[in-house]
């Protein structure tokens, strides 16, 4: 379990630094930022996504899963709020295309290590 949780954190950290140099509004001041980015991220999306999923539930069902862009850049705003270096230049906009390039990246990183 502990090295699953290690290489999440490792494949998210190397997703954030990836966004920070797409012209998408993501800034991230250094690695270290970006490893306590990963870690507020994902413990975040641990606490906050179920209690979130739970409540906005209606909405989601109503949008057919489209709402959950919008969970997902609340908990990436979120995460740079809570994080010093880690900016989001054009606010929500930055946060939502951010969390759907978190997603692309994350998912291609953790194909590419399932296929070595």
């Amino acid at each position: 379990m502990i090295p699953g949780i290690i290489v999440s954190w490792i494949v998210t950290t190397i997703s954030f630094l990836i966004i920070s140099r797409l012209p998408i509004g993501v800034e991230i001041d250094s690695i270290g930022k970006a490893i306590i980015s990963a870690a507020v991220f994902g413990i975040l999306n641990a606490l906050l996504r179920p209690i979130l999923g739970f409540f906005t539930f209606p909405l989601i069902i109503l949008t057919l899963g489209l709402f959950l862009f919008v969970l997902n850049a609340i908990i990436f705003g979120l995460a740079a709020w809570l994080v010093p270096g880690f900016r989001l230049r054009w606010g929500i906009w930055s946060a939502l295309i951010g969390s759907i390039a978190l997603s692309v990246i994350n998912s291609i990183i953790f194909r590419v290590l399932a296929a070595a």
